[in-house]
């Protein structure tokens, strides 16, 4: 069975100096078919799963030192890895300096 309720992992990031600012604008990473975006039509690539995004649905029902992949997958979206910002839909930083 699938659950009723749907815990989810966001990644986001800000150019923000001081990330503790009240100011600061935090921009989220969108994933190709993870649930985010209410305006967005919803993905159906029936009978499969985009890995990651299925991966980060998984990893919503633990904590992060149980998926020790997520803090190496933040590092990479920090650094503007292109191989790993080709598997999301959107790169909020993109033509500007990383978050």
């Amino acid at each position: 069975s699938i659950t009723k309720e749907r815990t989810e992992i966001i990644l986001q990031g800000t150019s923000s100096l001081d990330p503790n600012d009240p100011t600061a604008v935090w921009e989220e990473f969108e994933f190709k078919c993870k649930p985010g975006d209410l305006r967005r039509r919803p993905c159906l690539i029936s009978p499969y799963h985009y890995r990651l995004d299925w991966l980060m649905w998984l990893a919503a029902f633990q904590t992060y030192e149980q998926n020790e992949w997520i803090i190496h997958l933040a590092g990479k979206l920090l650094a503007q890895e292109e191989g790993t910002l080709s598997l999301l839909a959107t790169n909020p930083f993109a033509g500007r300096d990383p978050p």
